[in-house]
C-alpha cells in the first residue's frame, strides 16, 4: 500500500519539475548542445534514472545538467548523459543500456569509450555508470549509494537537507491520504516531531507551492491541500 502512494505522488511531482528542469536547460544551452536536448537526446533512460533514482533520494534536480557538453580525448565533443556540477567536485553519471546499440559497438568504440572515462577521471571528474536494467531491478541499490557518495563529498549539510527532503515527501503522502486538509497535528503524529519542526517542514512545501494553506479562523485552526496543479496527472 505505502509503495502505490510514494509512486503515485512522486510521479506528478516528477513530471512537474522535471519539465521545468529540462525547459530551463534548453533555453539557457546553445549550439549542438541545444539542438541535442531539442531532438531528445535526453532520453528514457536519463528520465528514468531521475524519476527512480536521484529525485527519490534527494528529492530535487539542483546542480544536475542533462547532455553535459566536455571536451573529449581526441580533442573533440562529447556528452555527459547528467552532470552533477556543485563546487568542488564534479560528477559524471552514464546510463549504460544493454541493447541493440551497445552489442553493435565495435571493439575500438568500446575501448574509445573506457579511455574518454579515463581522461574524465584524470580531468578531476567522478564517473558514475549506472546500468539501465537496475532502474526497474534495483533503484533502491542505486539511491543507497549516490547518498552516500554525495554525503561523503559534501559532508554534515547534506544529511540535513536529506533528512529534510524525506520529511517533506512523507508529509506530501500523508496529505494525498487524508481526504480533508492536513493540520499540523496531523504532521506532528506522523512524523513524531515537535511543532517548530512540523511547522517548518509545512512551510517549505508552501514555499515551493507544493501545499496551499486553506480554512481558519478564529474558532478553527486552518489546514493544507495539495497543490492542484501537483495533483494533475
Amino acid at each position: 500500500m505505502m509503495a502505490n502512494r510514494q509512486s503515485t505522488v512522486t510521479n506528478v511531482n516528477f513530471e512537474l519539475e522535471h519539465r521545468v528542469w529540462l525547459d530551463e536547460h534548453m533555453r539557457r544551452s546553445k549550439g549542438e548542445r541545444k539542438r541535442r536536448l531539442e531532438n531528445g537526446a535526453h532520453g528514457h533512460g536519463e528520465r528514468e534514472a531521475l524519476r527512480t533514482v536521484w529525485v527519490p533520494a534527494f528529492g530535487h534536480l539542483e546542480h544536475l545538467h542533462p547532455e553535459y557538453e566536455v571536451i573529449d580525448f581526441q580533442g573533440g565533443t562529447r556528452y555527459i548523459d547528467l552532470a552533477y556540477l556543485r563546487p568542488p567536485y564534479r560528477i559524471a553519471i552514464e546510463i549504460d543500456g544493454y541493447g541493440k546499440h551497445q552489442r553493435d559497438i565495435t571493439k575500438r568504440e568500446f575501448c574509445d569509450d573506457r579511455v574518454r572515462s579515463a581522461f574524465l577521471i584524470n580531468d578531476g571528474w567522478l564517473v558514475i555508470h549506472i546500468g539501465y536494467d537496475d532502474l526497474k531491478e534495483r533503484p533502491r541499490l542505486w539511491q543507497m549509494i549516490l547518498q552516500q557518495l554525495i554525503g561523503k563529498l559534501y559532508g554534515h549539510e547534506d544529511k540535513i537537507e536529506n533528512k529534510l527532503y524525506s520529511q517533506e515527501r512523507e508529509i506530501v503522502r500523508l496529505a494525498s491520504e487524508l481526504g480533508r486538509p492536513v493540520l499540523l497535528g496531523d504532521v506532528k503524529r506522523f512524523l513524531q516531531c515537535g511543532y517548530v519542526n512540523a511547522r517548518k517542514a509545512v512551510r517549505q512545501l508552501e514555499d515551493k507551492q507544493i501545499l496551499v494553506r486553506v480554512g481558519g479562523g478564529k474558532k478553527r485552526a486552518y489546514g493544507w491541500v495539495l497543490c492542484e496543479e501537483d495533483m494533475k496527472d
